[in-house]
């Protein structure tokens, strides 16, 4: 979503409240969550295949709906479909958090993450309490934590450490590629990726690898990516 469509409180706040209302419906636990004016970072534990794009396809047009009800317009409302990427548990689970976390202060728009109202630090951190989205029981299992506890404490220091070194680099292994995680996840998974192009596994970082689409030769003609795997 290219335009600032999401640009006034209010409608952060509907939208918000349809992701709250369908990942119930869907059966996805939602993990963490930013929503700019311009797009939106869904972290998301799905129970069953099928299910994220359910959730995103109901949210979309039901806000879509009323959106352009509520603004007498009648466009499209959503530009591109969602780009989904599978993230390991554990530490990988935990650098992609951290850095949909940091969209905001990336953005130049706050300083801290607790600035900025439609972010999912306000539940992980307590001060939000009614109409909570995330699911901080299945957060810890997913990250091995013992306890919303020891994830407040470990939050607080990593993004404090984050921002005292203006570490704001955007990585796109977590918003293009198809999977992040180790090298033996990602050689278990890529058989299993449905794609039109052959993938590739490639590291990112010391010890972060990504999976990805290998680049399309010259002049060779593809078809429409398909926005969602599993």
């Amino acid at each position: 979503m290219a335009r600032t469509l999401l640009k006034f409180a209010q409608d952060r706040d509907a939208y918000r409240a349809k992701l709250r209302e369908h990942a119930l419906r869907w059966k996805v636990a939602m993990l963490d969550y930013c929503i700019t004016s311009n797009h939106v970072h869904l972290l998301l534990d799905p129970a069953q295949p099928g299910s994220v794009s359910g959730l995103m396809r109901e949210v979309a047009g039901e806000f879509a709906i009323a959106y352009n009800r509520r603004k007498q317009r009648s466009n499209a409302f959503w530009g591109d479909n969602y780009h989904a990427t599978v993230v390991e548990d554990g530490r990988y689970l935990w650098e992609c958090l951290c850095y949909i976390e940091l969209n905001m202060a990336r953005c130049g728009v706050v300083g801290h993450p607790r600035e900025w109202g439609w972010l999912g630090y306000q539940e992980i951190m307590g001060t939000r309490q009614r109409y909570r989205v995330l699911d901080l029981e299945r957060l810890c299992w997913r990250l091995r934590a013992r306890g919303v506890e020891e994830v407040q404490r470990n939050l607080d220091q990593s993004l404090r450490e984050q921002l005292a070194r203006e570490a704001f680099k955007r990585e796109s292994c977590w918003t293009e590629s198809l999977a992040v995680g180790s090298r033996v996840f990602l050689e278990e998974l890529q058989p299993r990726v449905k794609s039109r192009l052959e993938t590739e596994i490639v590291e990112v970082t010391d010890q972060t690898w990504a999976l990805k689409e290998a680049a399309t030769p010259y002049g060779q003609k593809t078809g429409l990516k398909i926005a969602a795997k599993a």
